[in-house]
C-alpha cells in the first residue's frame, strides 16, 4: 500500500492536521505517550533504564500489533553537537537515545522502521538537521541498521560502564551531582557492587538537510562489519 503521513483527527488552532505518524495501515511508526515508551523500554532494553532528555516517541506498529518502540532526544551533552556539526543549535538535531524492538521479527525490521521515523521527523520536525546514533559492543552488530539506512560512520571511541544489578551506567555519571540525577545518585552509593566494563561505542550520522554535510567536523570512514570486528 501507499506509504504517507498519519494525521491527528483533530484540527490544530491553526486550521491543519498534526502529523502523528508515517507508513502504511500495514505497517507504521505513531507516536505514543512518554509514559508508555518508558515502561517498555525499562522492561525490554538492554541497559534497563530511560533517558530523561528523550522528547519523540515513536511506536512501531504491523497489523495494529506493537513491534518495538524507538525514542529520539537530546545527547548527554546537549551543546557539544557544534562540536560535531558546526553551526547546529542545541533544537537542530536528535539522537536515537532508545530502540527496542520484539525478538523472532521479519528481517530488517528495523531499517525499515527507522526509514519511517527519518520520514516522520522530515514532517514534523522541519527544523531537525541530522540525526546521531550510537552502537555498542553490546549489540554485536557494530551499526548494521545504521549502515542499512545510510548513515554515516564517523568512528569510535571508548567508554567505560558500570553494571549494577543487570542495569547499565555510563561513567559519567559518576561525577554528576546526585542531587540533579537519581541514576547518579544511586550508581554513587553503590559503586563498589557495580562491575566496570570498557566498550567500544561506533558513531553514526544521518544528514535530513544534505547541505549540512560541509559543516561536519568529523571524518567520514567506512562502517565496520560485524564479521569482520569479530574476527579482528
Amino acid at each position: 500500500m501507499k506509504k504517507g503521513y498519519i494525521y491527528a483527527p483533530q484540527m490544530t488552532l491553526f486550521g491543519n492536521k498534526e502529523i502523528i505518524g508515517f507508513g502504511t495501515d500495514d505497517f507504521y511508526v505513531k507516536e505514543m505517550k512518554r509514559v508508555e515508551a518508558n515502561k517498555i523500554i525499562i522492561k525490554n532494553h538492554y541497559s534497563g533504564k530511560v533517558y530523561s532528555a528523550t522528547y519523540i516517541h515513536l511506536g512501531v506498529y504491523a497489523e495494529g500489533g506493537l513491534l518495538g518502540v524507538m525514542q529520539f532526544g537530546y545527547a548527554m551533552n546537549p551543546a557539544s553537537m557544534a562540536s560535531v556539526v558546526s553551526g547546529t543549535g542545541i533544537k537542530e538535531y536528535l539522537e536515537l537515545n532508545r530502540m527496542w524492538f520484539k525478538d523472532g521479527l521479519f528481517k530488517n525490521i528495523k531499517s525499515q522502521s527507522m526509514a519511517l521515523a527519518i520520514k516522520f521527523i522530515k514532517g514534523k520536525h522541519r527544523n531537525i538537521k541530522w540525526i546521531q546514533s550510537f552502537a555498542d559492543e553490546r549489540c554485536n552488530k557494530y551499526g548494521i541498521v545504521y549502515q542499512a539506512c545510510n548513515f554515516l560512520y564517523c568512528g569510535e571511541h571508548k567508554a567505560t560502564f558500570w553494571e549494577l544489578s543487570g542495569t547499565w551506567y555510563h561513567n559519567s555519571l559518576m561525577t554528576r551531582n546526585p542531587k540533579l540525577s537519581k541514576s547518579a545518585a544511586y550508581i554513587q552509593k553503590h559503586k563498589d557492587k557495580a562491575k566496570p566494563e570498557v566498550l567500544r561505542q561506533f558513531r553514526y550520522l544521518y544528514f535530513i538537510k544534505r547541505n549540512e554535510i560541509k559543516n561536519l567536523l568529523l571524518n567520514i570512514e567506512p562502517p565496520p562489519k560485524h564479521y569482520a570486528v569479530e574476527q579482528s
